[in-house]
């Protein structure tokens, strides 16, 4: 295997701060979530798709497949969702070993309430900070480092 290419102090920096803003920047969109929204993030990831998808239904399979998480996750997501009301789980009429996961109308009122604010938190702590020409960039960088990583890494 021979000796690692060691990150120069340049790349070791880079790395850090991405790391870094990794950390704090999900913990603090979380945060806000929280006290303008009453949604985790955790409920918050799943509501996007449920909201955006035709009638507010998604396979579970599906649901995990977009937000990149694995079944177990997902299902004790879901159940935790399903005691506040957000969405309820329905059988699937074309797989009786599926499970569709529907946004209920409370759910929908919780992301319709969420979203504005959570937008502008995005807008505010990331696209804010960074000029047009920042942002392209940042665009082509990581779609650059997405085409590298193999398919079935979520």
């Amino acid at each position: 295997m021979g000796d690692p290419a060691w990150l120069d102090e340049r790349e070791a920096a880079v790395w850090q701060a991405w790391l870094a803003m990794q950390r704090r920047l999900p913990a603090e969109l979380e945060r806000l979530l929280i006290r303008d929204g009453g949604l985790s993030g955790a409920e918050y990831t799943l509501l996007v798709p449920l909201s955006e998808s035709p009638e507010g239904v998604l396979r579970a399979r599906e649901l995990g497949r977009v937000v990149g998480w694995e079944r177990s996750r997902l299902s004790h997501q879901v159940a935790r969702m399903e005691r506040r009301g957000l969405v309820v789980r329905e059988e699937c009429a074309e797989d009786a070993r599926g499970s569709m996961v529907r946004l209920t109308d409370a759910g929908r009122a919780a992301i319709v309430e969420a979203a504005p604010g959570h937008v502008d938190a995005v807008r505010r702590l990331f696209f804010d900070v960074l000029t047009p020409a920042e942002i392209e960039a940042l665009g082509t960088v990581f779609q650059r480092v997405l085409d590298g990583l193999p398919d079935d890494v979520c």
